[in-house]
């Protein structure tokens, strides 16, 4: 959606207090540990951009809480397998040998949104190190969340998403259905898929390596793992607005715990 039809639909520009008033009002209370998806443009016209809507999800969790996005880096990810765009066969060596490693407070993300963007450089943020699939938090337990992220963990028990299973993070996600939270059910569900290779590439000591690593297979069916769940546990999925975003906040320890169960029984 382009700045002019967010202008055309909003009937007010949106400010960091609406934005705060909507969270508040969705459960993100002072002191809670929040995953949070997002459309910027979903919201509608929003005064200042990226750093007002920062500024508003930081405001409802407080410094007592922690706010957590995805800051994935797909560029850097293997591209034997690209598909968005491919790349021809007879670059693959040369990508990668040649593209730039991973460094947290530099490389962008990719295809994450506004929000994410902003917030990996937000004074007090921290981001982990992995090369593709790395995660950034600010707050009480950021530190905590994004420390010794394994690069052979992307999602799994090593990464910033089991920290905040621990933490029986909330989920929210506004004007998206992205939901990264269901990659830790695919690490712990058993349901006999073929890991996939991946890698990227990062520094270590001052000296830029590519390190490989195996990610479990993901299939097409989060949006059905998540019907199922809220119409098991219509109470445990809070529905609302921020701005114009049609918004969904749940707890992650169930609904992963659930995910795990129902990926070993349909998959």
């Amino acid at each position: 959606m382009s700045e002019h039809d967010a202008v055309g639909r909003t009937d007010a520009p949106l400010t960091t207090d609406a934005i705060r008033a909507d969270l508040r009002d969705l459960g993100v209370d002072p002191g809670e540990t929040a995953l949070v998806h997002s459309s910027l443009s979903a919201m509608g016209w929003v005064a200042g951009g990226a750093p007002t809507a920062v500024d508003a999800l930081l405001g409802a969790v407080t410094a007592t809480g922690t706010l957590a996005v995805p800051t994935h880096s797909t560029q850097l990810s293997d591209p034997t397998d690209w598909e968005n765009p491919p790349v021809p066969d007879d670059w693959v060596d040369t990508i990668k040998a040649e593209a730039a490693p991973y460094r947290p407070e530099l490389t962008p993300t990719r295809l994450m949104g506004a929000i994410p963007e902003c917030l990996r450089d937000y004074p007090g943020a921290i981001r982990s190190r992995h090369p593709t699939t790395s995660f950034a938090a600010w707050g009480a337990d950021a530190e905590a969340v994004t420390a010794d992220h394994a690069y052979d963990s992307p999602m799994g028990e090593a990464s910033p998403l089991a920290r905040l299973y621990d933490r029986d993070a909330l989920i929210v996600r506004i004007g998206v259905d992205a939901n990264t939270s269901l990659h830790l059910a695919e690490y712990r569900a058993d349901y006999g898929g073929t890991p996939e290779a991946n890698g990227g590439p990062v520094l270590v000591d001052g000296e830029r390596r590519w390190v490989e690593f195996e990610e479990p297979e993901s299939r097409d069916d989060f949006r059905d793992i998540e019907a199922a769940f809220e119409a098991e546990h219509p109470e445990r999925v809070w529905r609302g607005t921020v701005g114009d975003a049609e918004t969904t906040v749940c707890r992650m320890r169930p609904l992963v715990d659930f995910a795990v169960a129902w990926m070993e029984r349909n998959r």
